[in-house]
């Protein structure tokens, strides 16, 4: 470690921070491209915004006219997307078309719902497939080994809105053992509500994660650094869950990474099916009834939700693989 004229040490830390600024900033011109598609795409369906905003009611033509000018329809598309991108920048995402309130609001209201059920999915996932590959790494080719597997491929091959239509049909309406609707009341009663969608959003990333970590495992159990463990005398136990499971996780980390946020686009599926009330009704009623502001919002609140967990996973990879840290303290990242 070096130090500078002023006696502030400089190792790989301020290097690394670069590395992580220079990710942080590369996600602005990604936004900008991402909120132009996504506005200009939505004013490409034949709908007609006033109609949302009136709800189909006779106006006058002075009315229509006034309503055209309180929502910019009266600019060019352009002009209108660059009020829409200033006043977001200051914190206003306007107005909803169809209830009259700021989109702001709503999006707070029924933003905790989903990221509930997101990270509830995620922790599922985790739980469940990283042993469950392992354990079929290490009974490789066993019933247990074929019979987890062939429900992998199941799950990794079943939309996400018929695992939860499956798990409804079971667990709600036959066992009875979770109630099909409603997001709950209170914390516990709101971790019991969720806790069927939030397995039903999590089946695809099992799939993946485990079957992802099986195949590693199985690769490093037949290393040469395994085989000279073993014999060695290494317990074989401290074999796996030290030294084979940590050259596991890097690639299952990015898997779980870009599965989270693919989580968050299946999350609108699901609580259509629970009727959770979150973000994912609010989409769907805004596509509905024409609500550009309700829309174009939720969906950009969705490609950076997933750009940021995409960028969180880097950075787990810059703490976890030291080659990954040497390059960033270099500068070469």
């Amino acid at each position: 470690m070096k130090k500078n004229s002023g006696g502030i040490a400089r190792g790989p830390f301020i290097p690394a921070l670069s590395y992580i600024l220079k990710r942080l900033l590369s996600l602005v011109p990604i936004m900008f491209v991402v909120s132009a598609a996504i506005f200009f795409l939505i004013r490409l369906t034949p709908a007609d915004p006033i109609g949302s905003i009136t709800s189909g009611r006779r106006i006058s033509d002075e009315t229509r006219a006034s309503l055209t000018a309180r929502y910019h329809l009266d600019r060019s598309l352009p002009e209108q997307y660059f009020i829409w991108i200033g006043n977001m920048l200051r914190g206003n995402l306007g107005d909803s078309f169809r209830r009259s309130q700021p989109v702001a609001a709503l999006l707070a209201a029924r933003f905790p719902t989903t990221v509930q059920l997101v990270l509830m999915s995620s922790l599922i996932a985790v739980i469940l497939a990283i042993p469950a590959g392992v354990i079929c790494a290490v009974k490789k080719n066993t019933a247990f080994d074929r019979i987890v597997s062939g429900f992998m491929v199941f799950c990794v091959s079943s939309p996400v809105f018929l695992n939860a239509i499956i798990l409804m049909l079971i667990f709600a309406l036959r066992l009875r053992w979770f109630p099909p609707f409603g997001a709950g009341r209170g914390f516990i009663d709101n971790l019991y509500h969720l806790a069927l969608p939030a397995l039903a959003l999590s089946l695809n990333m099992v799939a993946l994660m485990g079957r992802i970590t099986r195949d590693r495992m199985t690769g490093e159990l037949s290393s040469m650094y395994a085989l000279a463990l073993k014999a060695k005398g290494t317990p074989f136990r401290r074999i796996v869950m030290v030294h084979c499971l940590k050259n596991t996780l890097i690639p299952v980390i990015t898997v779980a990474g870009i599965q989270t946020g693919a989580m968050v686009v299946g999350a609108v599926l699901v609580e259509n099916v629970f009727a959770l009330g979150g973000i994912g009704a609010l989409l769907v009623e805004g596509i509905q009834a024409s609500d550009y502001p309700v829309v174009q919002s939720i969906m950009l609140f969705l490609v950076l939700l997933f750009l940021l967990i995409n960028f969180a996973v880097d950075l787990v990879y810059v703490i976890i693989d030291p080659r990954i840290r040497a390059a960033a303290a270099a500068g070469k990242a």
